[in-house]
């Protein structure tokens, strides 16, 4: 819904809302009441919406947030906050609130909570007191956010220049990454960083020893950040263990990195150090890249998948390893994907929660450790609304609302 009306604004009072929140679609319904009003020259009130927090699976390093290292196969909620709004993990979890702040738990020995310690911690630690972040994303043991005005920040282990900070030394707080302010999104890997400027174009850092995860022609790890190519066309950008996958605003899909199980799609399992492009089809949306098994949706709702098959998390009834994409089923309702080490999840565009593939450690929270090579729906509830990425773990992390 779109308003242009001069000196209109909704009311405060307004009835039920769903608003776009990191990217999703927003809603409306009920009887809306125009003010003849300004209000911060066209600024709108933003309705909160309730959104829960919910954890399961691989527990080790109480990345799960519920204040203990156990496992657990069903999806346990972390506290009783309404006001999580985005979440990434690895062996140490990062996640952002509705009013700005920055909040972190789990393994912590390179500093990567952000704390100023590298004590670990297994229940959410506010880091500092900024209520100015933005967005968040784990590698394995570093961290990387940015703030709402579009600067980038790093802290954690540091050994490849993964944080982007021209240097190899790790840092236990936050570090601004350069001086600009025109970061758009963020991905990590498990040691390398890729992100995306306002200005379409594409940049990368850290480890690309071997796999050539960075796409820059070579295989040479990088401190700081260097941009991929000249082209700004690039849209979304998701990072594997060590290879990369992103999409550009015609649709198209590319890859380049690590592809032992044909893991980039390409119909081949050798290793690329450049972007090449997945098919020739320009109906690419939702991308996940985890630890050897990619995953993806189109524009039509369906879903895709190629890669590892091990454990049958590419949904499609066998253990088989494919080297081009797959469709999982035929539905044409699928919303929001995550590909986590041997397992996928997904939800569904009238909000259950799906997940299949390797359940060792409970992550499919499906109250058992049966791995499945099909889809099985999460419980009974519609109201899921989000997923973290974990590229070479077994752990899943969910924002739902009430």
């Amino acid at each position: 819904m779109t308003f242009r009306y001069k000196g209109g604004v909704i009311s405060a009072t307004a009835p039920t809302i769903t608003p776009p929140v990191a990217g999703e679609g927003g809603t409306a319904s009920g009887v809306w009441t125009l003010e003849q009003q300004f209000q911060n020259a066209g600024n709108w009130p933003k309705p909160v919406i309730p959104r829960q927090l919910w954890s399961w699976g691989q527990n080790n390093t109480s990345q799960l947030g519920l204040g203990n290292s156990i496992n657990y196969s069903s999806p346990k909620q972390i506290g009783a906050l309404t006001t999580w709004l985005q979440v990434a993990n690895s062996y140490h979890t990062i996640a952002t609130k509705t009013d700005g702040t920055l909040w972190s738990w789990g393994y912590n020995a390179s500093g990567q909570l952000g704390i100023g310690n590298t004590v670990t911690c297994s229940s959410p630690v506010q880091v500092g007191a900024l209520t100015t972040w933005s967005q968040v994303a784990t590698g394995k043991y570093h961290t990387i956010a940015t703030k709402i005005d579009g600067t980038l920040w790093s802290w954690g282990y540091n050994t490849v220049g993964q944080l982007g900070l021209g240097d190899l030394v790790s840092r236990s707080s936050p570090v601004q990454v350069g001086a600009l302010t025109t970061w758009l999104q963020i991905t990590a890997g498990e040691y390398h960083t890729m992100a995306i400027k306002t200005d379409g174009t594409l940049w990368g850092w850290g480890e690309n020893v071997t796999y050539g995860q960075l796409g820059l022609g070579n295989i040479n790890n990088y401190n700081s950040p260097k941009q991929v190519g000249a082209l700004t066309t690039w849209y979304k950008i998701s990072a594997g263990k060590s290879y990369t996958i992103a999409t550009k605003i015609d649709g198209t899909l590319w890859a380049w990195g690590f592809n032992v199980a044909g893991t980039l799609g390409l119909g081949n399992t050798s290793y690329y150090s450049s972007p090449k492009q997945v098919g020739a089809l320009t109906t690419w949306y939702e991308i996940s890249a985890g630890g050897a098994t990619t995953v993806a949706t189109k524009t039509d709702g369906t879903l895709w998948s190629w890669g590892s098959n091990t454990r049958g998390q590419l949904g499609i009834g066998n253990i088989t390893n494919y080297s081009s994409p797959k469709q999982v089923g035929a539905l044409t309702t699928w919303y929001k994907i995550s590909s986590i080490g041997g397992s996928i999840a997904a939800i569904k565009n009238d909000g259950t929660l799906w997940s299949w593939g390797n359940n060792s450690s409970g992550e499919l929270g499906l109250g058992n450790t049966t791995n499945y090579s099909s889809p099985k729906q999460i419980g009974a509830l519609i109201t899921w609304k989000s997923l973290t990425k974990s590229f070479s773990l077994q752990t899943m992390l969910a924002i739902k609302t009430p």
